[in-house]
Order: structure tokens, then sequence, then C-alpha cells
């Protein structure tokens, strides 16, 4: 069972316990996939890691929406640029 950082603390940061499960779990993975590439061993787990960062602040969720937008103004940058 986890108790710190409370479960309730990091829902309140990212918006929901399903938010929650998926940024820990791609983070979880982009941390482990670094350290295959690096070859180095670490002490503590990628998910402990992923949870940290929630809990700190450092990692943040995008909605559809903002994600939907970004696209669109990295999409008239490339039209602008390409004329």
């Amino acid at each position: 069972m986890m108790l710190y950082p409370p479960v309730a603390d990091l829902v309140d940061k990212v918006g929901s316990r399903y938010q929650l499960v998926n940024v820990v779990a791609q983070r979880a993975r982009k941390i482990s996939g670094q350290w295959e590439e690096e070859g180095d061993p670490q002490d503590e787990k990628p998910v402990s890691i992923a949870i940290d960062e929630v809990y700190a602040g450092k990692l943040t969720v995008q909605s559809a929406s903002e994600n939907a937008a970004s696209a669109e103004a990295t999409a008239e940058t490339t039209a602008e640029t390409a004329e």
C-alpha cells in the first residue's frame, strides 16, 4: 500500500485516477528505456520516480483540447514556413 505521497494529492494534481495511472506509466516506461540505453542499474524503481515527479509538479497533463490546439498551431506554422 502506498502511503507517501497520498493518492488523493496526486489525483488533485493530475485530475483523475485514470490520468494519474496513464501519466505515471508512460513516464516510468520512458525512464526504464533511458536506463536500458545507458546500461545503468538503478536503486529506485521507475514508477517511484514517476510518482515523485508528479507530486513535485514536474509532470503535467495536457487535455485533448490543448493537444489539438498545439497540433493546430504547429500545422499553421509549418504551412506558413512552406509558403
